[in-house]
């Protein structure tokens, strides 16, 4: 594990500035892009090319527009399962953390820009582009979740993870408040999604110059000397992590319980704005407000956990987050078509424990890593947390394509949070912290 005394005070500082930065930038990927406009757009491109009740061909296969982007998803988070472990071990091998981090944030970025070509019913290219932004953020946030442990130390680690979630929930909120002014004056839907996706591509690009300037100087790690190509080193590196993971089976135990309820968590934030357009048939105006909403609320939310994370531990508040977050899903099924205040209050809720509950599983899985190996074991954390994993929407858009009805695949997502409530309960996080030869802090 990274020492932080070894460097300079000021050095760790501008570090830590830049790590801010790169998640206040690249925040409006889940935000904007996956949360807010490409679900439905691209929903509504696959109904314009076939109709709602037709079928869109996917590599021949039939699927029907409504299942269209979450099983686009799946497919995504299942191509990241072998990307992102390797990206991993090249980054913690090579040491390039912040080219690796920057390199693939721009990719996405590009991705993003390139969306505004999206019209008509040409659902492919906005499929191949969101499959390559999604790839490029994911590939990216695996080495940006590695740096936390190059950013901060054990004791305040909760702190830092939690503050970057809230400054990463703002940054994407003051993109999104611009998209609903923009909204008030522009009538056409397809356009303002255009015009959207674009700009979040701009912006995460624009914030991506200045972490590359404040990221300069990182720890590096001694790069391996020989001929042998770093893309083959890396899917060697690979195999001998999980050879050898074997040696930490509570933090494998612990990454269990997160894949799982996270799923729940990503499924849920993915298809909120879908739910609200085609199952509450509230308009533009409500649900972009609503998300907004969401943002800051969720500031505040992500610092609040952060704070009774130091007094009660992290398993603790996550844990209590779980229980919230069954109770929002159930209390989402009741939610009245046409009714925006109910909407509200379900986001105000949502907000208050999303980002709390993603930093701090952050935060705690960073001290069950062996030294050394962060940026790959962060690859399989990062198959869950890359804004969505594959298994619950998959599960989602099954439910919604045999029954018809947003709300039954909805409450198919609950068994996530209980499941999860379980296994994390079961994992000893004081012993996992000595397992993979760490300091615990005072309160876990």
């Amino acid at each position: 594990m990274t020492e932080l005394g070894t460097a300079p005070a000021g050095a760790v500082l501008r570090h830590r500035r830049g790590w801010y930065l790169y998640g206040w930038g690249s925040h409006v990927f889940p935000t904007i892009v996956v949360t807010v406009f490409m679900g439905r757009y691209l929903t509504s491109l696959a109904e314009n090319a076939v109709g709602k009740a037709g079928r869109v061909s996917v590599v021949g296969i039939p699927v029907a527009p409504g299942s269209l982007f979450a099983y686009l998803v799946s497919f995504a988070t299942v191509l990241l399962v072998v990307a992102m472990p390797v990206v991993g071990a090249i980054a913690d091998r090579t040491g390039a953390k912040r080219e690796i981090l920057l390199g693939f944030g721009w990719l996405g970025a590009a991705a993003c820009v390139a969306m505004f070509a999206v019209r008509g019913g040409n659902w492919q290219l906005g499929a191949v582009l969101f499959v390559v932004a999604f790839l490029g953020y994911s590939c990216a946030t695996v080495v940006n979740y590695a740096l936390l442990v190059d950013v901060s130390g054990t004791a305040e680690r909760d702190r830092v993870s939690s503050t970057g979630w809230a400054l990463a929930y703002v940054g994407g909120g003051l993109l999104l408040a611009g998209d609903f002014l923009l909204s008030l004056f522009l009538d056409d839907k397809a356009l303002l999604a255009r015009i959207s996706l674009c700009s979040a591509g701009l912006w995460w690009a624009l914030f991506n110059l200045r972490s590359w300037q404040l990221l300069a100087g990182l720890p590096r790690t001694e790069a391996s000397s020989g001929a042998e190509p770093v893309l083959l080193a890396g899917f060697r590196q690979l195999r001998r992590t999980l050879a050898g993971v074997r040696r930490y089976p509570l933090t494998v135990a612990f990454l269990l319980a997160f894949l799982v309820y996270n799923d729940g968590i990503q499924t849920v934030t993915t298809i909120a704005a879908q739910y609200g357009d085609k199952e509450l048939h509230l308009d533009d105006t409500v649900l972009l407000s609503a998300i907004l909403l969401v943002q800051f609320v969720a500031f505040g939310g992500a610092l609040w956990l952060g704070r009774l994370a130091e007094r009660f531990g992290a398993k603790r508040v996550v844990l209590g987050s779980l229980v919230a977050w069954l109770l929002l899903v159930l209390a989402a099924y009741l939610v009245r078509a046409g009714t925006a205040w109910q909407f509200y209050l379900l986001a105000v809720g949502i907000a208050v424990v999303l980002g709390g509950s993603q930093a701090l599983s952050r935060s705690m899985f960073s001290r069950l890593i062996p030294a050394g190996s962060e940026a790959e074991y962060f690859g399989f954390y990062e198959i869950s947390d890359s804004g969505t994993s594959w298994l619950g929407p998959l599960i989602f858009g099954l439910a919604y394509q045999l029954s018809g009805s947003y709300r039954s695949a909805l409450v198919s997502l609950v068994v996530f949070f209980v499941a999860g409530f379980v296994l994390l309960a079961r994992v000893p996080l004081r012993a996992a912290i000595c397992q993979a030869g760490n300091v615990a802090p005072d309160r876990v």
